[in-house]
């Protein structure tokens, strides 16, 4: 074993005063949680309680087998828009009779657990996680179909959750939807288009058009139960394979068809993993407030990977990006990690090949991220930096094994992309609450913008305004620092999720675990031209 060193001393100032900026940046992302979890509020939980019903994450917690990890996804959905913190939706994974599932669930607590735009998003986003990691969906369903004032926004884009459902299916993905409630509309064709459909009995109501449409459409006076109820789907139209009792019935029922599934990993569980050397605790006195200091990423490393046990690769070359091989949780992962912030030439080239030999090997990439973009300048302009940093994108972006993504301190410009950022399809994507990420930093940007400015002022033969410059600069740099957070990032889905750094070894985990149910199978030479 090759047990990583640590400079990290957790009795200094430095330590302490990283610690407490973390943890006062984690209480304000739990408080959001907080608010997620809370739905419509106690008002209409306590109507939704008064119909005999189960809240949404407590329909999941009697799904997933006991004892076992939920790792929710994208909580914070919709955080910062006029739609409720998490987007009226729970998605995530958890463990069925042995077998890891994507799961979605309604929240009917929010406007009856219709669907807005960021609902919209959330779900694509976990049929997405479902189709590359060949996950089956359960589909916990109570929803009035689309929040009809925003459904410009809903009803040309919300015809792929259909598409995807489908699509699943063809892929032999298997899918189960659970209707506990309302299903309309457009609502109806999840249960129409899964494989496995079980309704409750007097709550499931499944139809194209309620009563009210019936009769505007046709003159028809009908009722829910001879229109849609679960019994007359189970007995007379053949939707329903499974009559459930209740909502406990029904989750029973859930249980069951994914026992009789035969779903098989593509690749075997590993067996006991030793634990980090170090103690995870100490995550939390990593990472600078100021992100313009550096840190060692090592420290990280030391305190996620099995035995702390880390084989560098190319160590005395590019020494900003520390890339290597070790196991986490049993799994081999290579692990590209900035250590300085700032990606060279030279850890552009060290960054593709190593990412070349992990599609060798079918070895999963793990991405640490804590960079301000590649070096600017003349010296390095003249020595290549758009080449090489376009090789190290060439690479991640043509790179086949699964790729796992976690923000740590700053990840602007290009560099968000070279260590495959969001629009580089990581299969998940994760940020520390001491995260930022934009296009540059505030004060660099709003420094740019000033420039230019000034340079048109000067062309024009004007004088130039200091005052206007100086509240320009304050303003671009206060919008930029709120664009760069967690929470706004997380809540239009740049991630799937805020995570607590002491919880990242556990959550990287998950995410190994699930992505080996589908083959993990590296590029054989399928790269694009590098230019040398």
């Amino acid at each position: 074993m090759t047990v990583l060193a640590t400079g990290l001393d957790p009795a200094s100032a430095e330590y302490a005063e990283r610690r407490a900026a973390m943890l006062a940046k984690l209480a304000e992302i739990e408080a959001e949680h907080a608010r997620a979890t809370a739905g419509g509020g106690e008002k209409y939980i306590a109507r939704h309680r008064g119909r005999g019903k189960l809240l949404a994450r407590e329909r999941i917690e009697l799904l997933v087998d006991p004892d076992t990890p939920f790792l929710e996804l994208s909580p914070l959905a919709a955080w910062g828009s006029d739609y409720a913190v998490g987007a009226s939706l729970v998605t995530g994974i958890g463990t069925v009779e042995g077998v890891e599932c994507l799961i979605t669930a309604n929240d009917p607590t929010v406007r009856g657990g219709a669907s807005n735009p960021w609902t919209l998003k959330k779900a694509l986003r976990a049929n997405e996680i479902a189709h590359a990691n060949r996950l089956p969906v359960i589909s916990l369903v109570e929803s009035g179909g689309a929040d009809l004032p925003s459904q410009k926004e809903i009803f040309i884009p919300g015809g792929a959750l259909f598409k995807d459902l489908t699509r699943l299916s063809a892929a032999g993905i298997p899918t189960v939807a659970v209707v506990f409630g309302n299903s309309t509309a457009g609502g109806a064709y999840v249960p129409g288009m899964s494989d496995h459909v079980i309704m409750v009995k007097e709550r499931a109501k499944v139809f194209l058009g309620g009563p009210p449409l019936v009769k505007m459409a046709t003159g028809e006076e009908s009722d829910d139960e001879s229109l849609g109820g679960a019994e007359m789907h189970a007995r007379t139209s053949g939707l329903a394979d499974y009559f459930a009792l209740d909502e406990p019935d029904a989750l029973r029922q859930a249980r069951r068809v994914v026992a009789r599934l035969n779903w098989r990993k593509a690749h075997p569980d590993p067996g006991p993993a030793a634990p980090p050397a170090y103690d995870e605790e100490e995550l939390l006195g990593i990472v600078p407030g100021d992100l313009k200091t550096p840190f060692d990423p090592r420290e990280v490393i030391a305190r996620i990977v099995d035995g702390s046990d880390f084989d560098e690769f190319k160590p005395l070359y590019g020494p900003s990006l520390t890339t290597g091989w070790a196991e986490l949780h049993g799994y081999p992962v290579g692990i590209l990690a900035n250590a300085q912030g700032v990606l060279f030439s030279e850890e552009s080239q060290k960054a593709a090949q190593f990412i070349q030999l992990a599609n060798q090997r079918d070895i999963p990439l793990l991405f640490l991220h804590n960079t301000t973009g590649y070096m600017v300048g003349k010296e390095y302009e003249q020595g290549g930096i758009i080449k090489h940093g376009a090789m190290m994108i060439n690479a991640v972006s043509n790179s086949k094994v699964p790729h796992l993504s976690v923000l740590m301190g700053a990840s602007y410009g290009a560099g968000h992309y070279g260590m495959c950022g969001r629009a580089y399809d990581p299969r998940f994507l994760f940020a520390w609450p001491s995260a930022k990420s934009a296009v540059m930093g505030p004060q660099q940007l709003a420094g740019v913008l000033s420039i230019v400015a000034r340079a048109s002022a000067a062309a024009k033969g004007q004088p130039y305004d200091e005052e206007a410059d100086a509240g320009l600069r304050a303003m671009v740099e206060q919008q930029i620092e709120s664009e760069s957070l967690p929470m706004f990032l997380s809540g239009r889905l740049y991630d799937d999720g805020v995570i607590d750094p002491r919880d990242t070894r556990t959550v990287l985990g998950l995410c190994l675990s699930a992505l080996h149910t589908a083959p993990v199978e590296g590029a054989r030479g399928g790269f694009g031209i590098f230019r040398m």
